[in-house]
């Protein structure tokens, strides 16, 4: 069996944690290969699925790679996750039907394109500080946290990307900074293992490019349930969900379900690769 373990230019041979999965399949006799999602000269038809894990530019390049999912999906050829689920969870709107489903979200403005932004008319009067990112973005692209006083300013910085993008505005919980925010890592819909991050002193960010640390954590089996009714709304398959949120009084706020290319941390976690070959076997056999 041919598999692809889809990436992107900037790394074309996959982040050293994501490489240790093709020695792994080859013990199943399947054969496993980095390949960069928008390269012009493979021929897709050539693997029996294709595995999402470091797509890390796709945010960047949005109509290029709605393009290549909908050459996929026509094609008939395999993918984990599903096309369908992709495509819902690279819009980050994707929220808001989730808290319709009762799930606890960071509080957020969803706003649709628009040529006349005014964010003074639509962020809650109580709120100090927010953060402001396209609905179709990852890894902090496009990503800024200001005071509310400024949203003059703000408006300006961001008449062009609103006139182009929908954008989200969410409430900036304070307690990132104290608490981090923390990641739980499922494979198929079961928990595997879970990450806390916190942001480097005088940032907001928590990824590690941008200086945030991170830990190997063991939650409460009350929260790996909550996160577990969050994963247990798609009904799609899923080879890996994680579930990124904040613990405030051992109650999850959901930031977001990463379904695409998250990074699985299994250099956190000692038996994760091979927990992660596992469910795909299950999967595709």
């Amino acid at each position: 069996m041919n598999v692809a373990l889809l990436t992107c230019a900037k790394l074309p041979y996959l982040n050293p944690e994501d490489q240790l999965l093709i020695p792994e399949l080859a013990k199943h006799q399947i054969h496993a290969k980095a390949v960069i999602w928008d390269d012009p000269t493979i021929n897709w038809n050539e693997f029996d699925w294709l595995i999402f894990r470091n797509t890390w530019d796709y945010f960047e390049k949005e109509q290029e790679f709605n393009l290549w999912l909908d050459q996929i999906e026509r094609s008939g050829i395999k993918t984990l996750n599903p096309i369908a689920v992709i495509k819902q969870n690279k819009h980050k709107f994707y929220l808001r039907d989730l808290q319709q489903q009762g799930i606890a979200i960071i509080p957020t403005v969803f706003i649709d394109k628009t040529s006349n932004l005014n964010l003074s008319e639509i962020i809650p009067a109580h709120w100090k500080n927010a953060v402001i990112k396209p609905a179709f973005s990852g890894g902090a692209y496009q990503t800024t946290l200001f005071d509310v006083i400024e949203t003059a300013y703000m408006n300006e910085e961001y008449r062009t990307i609103a006139s182009e993008k929908e954008l989200l505005v969410q409430e900036f919980m304070p307690e990132i900074k104290e608490f981090g925010e923390t990641s739980f890592i499922f494979f198929n819909k079961k928990f595997s293992h879970c990450v806390n991050k916190k942001p480097m002193a005088g940032d907001f960010r928590v990824q590690v490019q941008f200086g945030g640390q991170y830990t190997a954590v063991k939650p409460t089996e009350e929260l790996i349930q909550k996160a577990q009714q969050i994963v247990n709304t798609f009904d799609d398959q899923l080879l890996y969900a994680r579930v990124d949120g904040i613990v405030i009084n051992n109650e999850l706020h959901l930031m977001e379900v990463e379904c695409i290319e998250p990074d699985l941390y299994f250099n956190l976690s000692e038996g994760s690769q091979t927990r992660f070959v596992s469910e795909l076997l299950e999967l595709i056999h």
